[in-house]
C-alpha cells in the first residue's frame, strides 16, 4: 500500500506517541473477523463499530465486536460517525452482564492503520482503538491504539490473540 503524503505530514506525525502502551489488548479471532468483514464490506467507505469486554490492570479483554452503521453522509470515504441508535443497542445489550463498551474500531480505506488528527479529536480516554487498513477492498493490516496518559497522542497497543 502506498502511504498518502498526509500521513507523513507534521500534523499526522504529532498524533503518535513514541511510547508503547503498558496495557495489552487480548483479542479473540472472532473479534478480528467481525472487524475484517465490516471493513471489507464497507469499502470504499469507512466502516465502524464497537468493542465489548472489560478493562483491567493488564489491558482490554475484548469478547465481542459489533459493526455499527457509519452515518457520515458527507465524507464517509474518510470519516465515520457511529449511528447513535446502534451505540444504544449495544450499550443496552451489555447492561448487567459485567461487560461494557471498551473501544471503537474503524477502517481506513486505501490508507495505513495509523490514527489521524481527526481520530485524535474524537478519542475517549481508556478506550481501545483498532484501525483496519483496507487496500483495494482487502484488509491489509489491523493496528491497535489508545490515548497516552496526557490524552494528547496515540500510543500503539500490543495484541495477544486468543
Amino acid at each position: 500500500m502506498i502511504e498518502p503524503e498526509r500521513f507523513k505530514s507534521p500534523a499526522y506525525l504529532r498524533v503518535l506517541d513514541d511510547q508503547i502502551s503498558e496495557l495489552s489488548a487480548f483479542i479473540g479471532k472472532s473479534v478480528e473477523q467481525v472487524m475484517r468483514k465490516a471493513a471489507e464490506s464497507g469499502y470504499p467507505n469507512e466502516a465502524c463499530g464497537l468493542l465489548v469486554g472489560r478493562l483491567d490492570d493488564q489491558g482490554w479483554h475484548v469478547d465481542a465486536a459489533y459493526e455499527v452503521r457509519n452515518i457520515n453522509e458527507d465524507r464517509s470515504a474518510d470519516r465515520f460517525l457511529l449511528d447513535p441508535e446502534g451505540y444504544q443497542r449495544v450499550d443496552q445489550s451489555v447492561r448487567g452482564t459485567g461487560q461494557e463498551i471498551i473501544g471503537v474500531f474503524h477502517s481506513h480505506p486505501d490508507c495505513p492503520a495509523k490514527p489521524s488528527p481527526t481520530d485524535l479529536g474524537h478519542a475517549w480516554e481508556s478506550f481501545l482503538y483498532p484501525i483496519v487498513s483496507v487496500d483495494r477492498g482487502v484488509v491489509h493490516e489491523i493496528a491497535y491504539w489508545t490515548l497516552n496518559a496526557n490524552g494528547d497522542r496515540f500510543q500503539s497497543v500490543s495484541v495477544r490473540m486468543l
